[in-house]
């Protein structure tokens, strides 16, 4: 998600914590949508791994719930907070991850689905059924080990990718700029400013491929940006 915080712990029943038991880690294609070779949240850039491969990290997690439940994640899939997922802000998606509490030896096995938190002092943020498996969803936060589980089989993220969506063009550079910080607050994938002839073009990119471009005029389009132009460059 695009934003994380703490929150109070949600009523679970039996049924629907077990359903997240049966997550294990398997080979899975890259999310088309959810791999751009960078992205920028507030301001700052962040650029995805190319692998997870050797990914070990010592941090605070913190936990999302129902406030996202059922909500898009940055993979493109609905959020579950019973299923035994995560977000992290440059691990390639899907990964799978393992993830120790520090403060109690709990460990458990997640998928990482989503971005962010995007907070300095946080590294992952957990689903609420990783978060109460770990038994932190009462304190909100804990002082964790993350290893990435990554099979020979797995792809990298290319390193390049060529396709953009370009939203305006005008002849005076502060107002491309001014739209490009509006994008850059609304969507996950990077927006820049380029010079084409007279013209300062704002395009959103670079994205993987073309399935990601029509995902990514979807969500342009519910922010009233309707007339966009798909563009290789």
């Amino acid at each position: 998600m695009l934003s994380s915080a703490i929150y109070a712990e949600n009523p679970a029943d039996s049924s629907q914590t077990k359903k997240a038991d049966s997550d294990v880690p398997k080979n899975e294609k890259l999310s088309q949508y959810g791999n751009p070779v960078k992205y920028k949240v507030k301001g700052k850039t962040y650029n995805v791994l190319r692998t997870a491969r050797g990914y070990i990290q010592e941090g605070i997690a913190s936990w999302y719930g129902s406030k996202f439940h059922k909500k898009r994640t940055s993979s493109g899939e609905p959020y579950d907070m019973y299923a035994l997922t995560a977000a992290h802000k440059t691990l390639p998606l899907p990964t799978y991850v393992r993830v120790k509490n520090l403060e109690n030896g709990r460990e458990i096995t997640v998928r990482v689905n989503d971005r962010g938190p995007f907070y300095s002092n946080r590294i992952i943020d957990l689903s609420y059924a990783a978060a109460k498996k770990l038994g932190m969803t009462i304190k909100g936060t804990a002082r964790v080990q993350v290893e990435a589980i990554v099979s020979k089989e797995q792809k990298k993220v290319p390193d390049e990718a060529q396709y953009y969506i370009q939203v305006a063009a005008y002849n005076m550079p502060d107002i491309a700029e001014r739209l490009q910080n509006r994008l850059e607050s609304l969507i996950t994938h990077p927006v820049q400013v380029a010079k084409k002839a007279k013209y300062f073009v704002v395009l959103v990119g670079p994205l993987l491929d073309t399935k990601v471009i029509t995902a990514v005029k979807e969500d342009l389009k519910r922010h009233g940006f309707e007339d966009t132009i798909s563009t290789l460059r």
